[in-house]
């Protein structure tokens, strides 16, 4: 599996409250550690200096782009990894704000391997929070109506939504290239525009891990069960 890791510069997001370990530095070190030195390539959007060494004393490929918006970089990463890649290979579109648990290698990309869809580690709080109490739209009675499959090594829920960091074939995003352009056109991408767009329009959906095994690190929206203090 390739990561394709979309970094903005260190003091970028600090209005959201994050872990207080996650910085950007950490998060990038958390995803060598799980996925591998060599199978990522970071997108670095409009990087000042002190962020560019960060990447460079880290020995990571790094593809330098000027966006300033969170959209355009998940473009080039999406472009990228389809022009570099067969449509068999498993690619992973990630952000710069995520941890990941040390087995989260394995289990996402079976996860796609397995069921030929988009998959994310990260099991959203928002799926057990009521709409009324600011959840998820489809959210009620803590929780929504979907169906759990199994993979070798974990499992999976069928969920409505998850943020633009994801894991698929090149050949699904080739398929979906349309789509993924449409709600990433504006400066901020419509993740959840797209998958519920893409689940009507074509039948095809997201799984999420069961417990999730990544999380976006802002503190109100952990993945459950998990103590992210200490990844």
């Amino acid at each position: 599996m390739k990561i394709y890791y979309r970094l903005s510069n260190k003091n970028a997001g600090i209005s959201k409250l994050k872990l207080p370990h996650a910085t950007k530095e950490h998060c990038l070190n958390n995803c060598i550690n799980v996925f591998g030195r060599d199978s990522i390539t970071v997108i670095g959007d409009n990087l000042n200096q002190e962020t560019e060494q960060m990447v460079k004393d880290l020995r990571l490929n790094l593809i330098k782009v000027k966006n300033s918006s969170g959209a355009g970089t998940f473009r080039d990463a999406l472009n990228l990894a389809i022009r570099q890649n067969t449509d068999e290979e498993v690619v992973y579109l990630l952000e710069d704000d995520f941890l990941h648990t040390p087995n989260a290698n394995k289990i996402i990309e079976e996860g796609v391997k397995t069921f030929n869809m988009y998959v994310t580690g990260y099991d959203h709080l928002d799926k057990y929070i009521n709409k009324d109490f600011g959840g998820n739209p489809f959210i009620e009675d803590g929780g929504e109506v979907t169906r759990v499959v199994k993979s070798e090594s974990s499992h999976w829920k069928i969920t409505n939504s998850t943020v633009m960091s994801f894991a698929a074939t090149v050949g699904r995003l080739k398929k979906d290239k349309e789509l993924l352009d449409k709600f990433s056109s504006s400066p901020i991408t419509d993740s959840f525009g797209f998958f519920l767009t893409l689940a009507r329009e074509k039948g095809i959906g997201c799984l999420s891990s069961i417990p999730g095994v990544s999380t976006h690190v802002e503190k109100n929206w952990l993945s459950p069960l998990v103590d992210w203090t200490k990844i």
